[in-house]
C-alpha cells in the first residue's frame, strides 16, 4: 500500500500534521531519521516521501540526522520514488553561503556577508567589514541559533575568545550586515507544492530565534533592539500580501527542488528587501492561522494527498 512517509528527527514539530494526515485520512509513515538503517540492495516502499530534516537538528542531540537523510534520499531519488523537498533542498537547508549564493543567481537581494572557518579568520573578517554593526550566524543553524549583534569588533573579540562562545556544528560562521527594520518585524513568505501560500508578519522585538513552532526569547545584550516594544502577537498572516519577490522565490523553489518551505526577508528603512534565511523544514504558528481561518499542515496534507493519487493512477 502506498502511503506518505515524513522524515523528520523531532517529534514534538510533527503533532500538526499527524493530527492533519489523521483528519483527511491520508494513508502514512513518520521515519525518525536520527538513526536507522537501509538495505541499498532493496527497493524503497511505494509512495511519496516529504522530507522534512532541520539544519537544527544538533541542538536536539541528533548531530548526525542531516548526513544520514542525505544518503536515505540519494537512495529513494536512485530508484525513482517521488521526494518532496529533494537531497537538493536539504543541502540548502544546511547552508546558508549555497542559500545565498543560489538566491543569487534569481536576483534575490541577501545581506552582505563574509564567511570564516576559525576564531582568528573570524575577527580578522570583522575587521575589515565594511559596516560597522554587524550580525553573526552559523552556517548550519535553525531557530536563529548562533546569532548576535554586536556594535564593533572590540565586542566580538571579547565574545569569540571568551567562555560563551559558540561554535558552529561545520565549523563555519558567518558575518552578516545588519539590516534594522523601524518597526522591527521581519516577513515570512510560506510556499506549499512550490506555490505561494501566505505571508505571515512577525515581531522581532524580543530577538532573532522566530521559530514559528516554539517563539523563544533570547538575553538583552544579543536582541536586535535593545529596548521592549509595546506587547503584540509574535506572528500574524498578513491579508493580501503581495510582492515582486514571489515570483522569484517560486521560480528559485522549483529550480532546487523545494516544495515546502518558509522563506524570511527583512525590509530596511528605505525600503529595501533583504532575504536571509530559506527553511525547508517549515512550521506555522497556530495562533496566527487560526485567526486567518488558514492551515499550513492541513494544506500540505491535502497536497500529500494528492501527490499519492497520481502515484495510485500511475501504477
Amino acid at each position: 500500500m502506498s502511503k506518505a512517509y515524513i522524515i523528520h528527527e523531532n517529534e514534538s514539530w510533527i503533532v500538526p500534521l499527524r493530527s492533519a494526515l489523521e483528519e483527511l485520512g491520508v494513508p502514512h509513515e513518520f521515519w525518525h531519521l536520527h538513526e536507522g538503517k537501509f538495505d541499498l540492495s532493496e527497493q524503497p516502499p511505494s509512495g511519496v516521501f516529504y522530507n522534512r530534516m532541520s539544519a537544527s537538528s544538533h541542538s536536539r542531540n541528533h548531530r548526525y540526522a542531516p548526513e544520514y537523510t542525505a544518503n536515505v534520499l540519494a537512495w529513494l531519488e536512485h530508484h525513482g520514488r517521488t521526494v518532496l523537498n529533494t537531497s537538493r533542498a536539504l543541502e540548502l537547508e544546511i547552508s546558508k553561503i549555497k542559500q545565498y549564493l543560489e538566491l543569487d543567481k534569481f536576483g534575490i537581494r541577501t545581506p552582505y556577508t563574509v564567511a570564516a572557518s576559525g576564531k582568528e579568520a573570524l575577527v580578522e573578517a570583522a575587521r575589515h567589514f565594511p559596516y560597522r554593526t554587524f550580525i553573526t550566524k552559523h552556517n548550519r543553524a535553525g531557530k536563529g541559533l548562533g546569532v548576535h549583534l554586536f556594535d564593533n569588533v572590540a565586542e566580538l573579540e571579547r565574545y569569540v575568545f571568551g567562555p560563551d562562545y559558540e561554535e558552529s556544528v561545520d565549523g563555519i560562521t558567518l558575518i552578516q550586515q545588519y539590516i534594522r527594520n523601524e518597526d522591527q518585524f521581519i516577513t515570512r513568505c510560506e510556499f506549499i507544492d512550490g506555490k505561494f501560500y501566505y505571508a505571515v508578519r512577525v515581531d522581532a522585538s524580543e530577538g532573532f530565534q522566530l521559530c514559528p513552532a516554539d517563539a523563544c526569547q533570547i538575553g538583552d545584550r544579543y536582541c536586535p533592539v535593545g529596548e521592549k516594544a509595546e506587547k503584540r502577537a509574535k506572528f500574524e498572516v498578513i491579508s493580501g500580501f503581495n510582492s515582486p519577490l514571489i515570483p522569484k522565490y517560486e521560480a528559485f523553489l522549483q529550480q532546487n527542488g523545494i516544495s515546502f518551505a518558509g522563506i524570511e526577508f527583512i525590509t530596511d528603512s528605505a525600503g529595501v528587501a533583504y532575504t536571509y534565511d530559506v527553511n525547508t523544514n517549515t512550521n506555522y504558528n497556530a495562533e496566527a492561522e487560526a485567526a486567518a481561518n488558514v492551515s499550513g499542515m492541513k494544506e500540505i496534507a491535502r497536497t500529500l494527498s494528492q501527490y499519492l493519487k497520481k502515484e495510485i493512477e500511475l501504477g
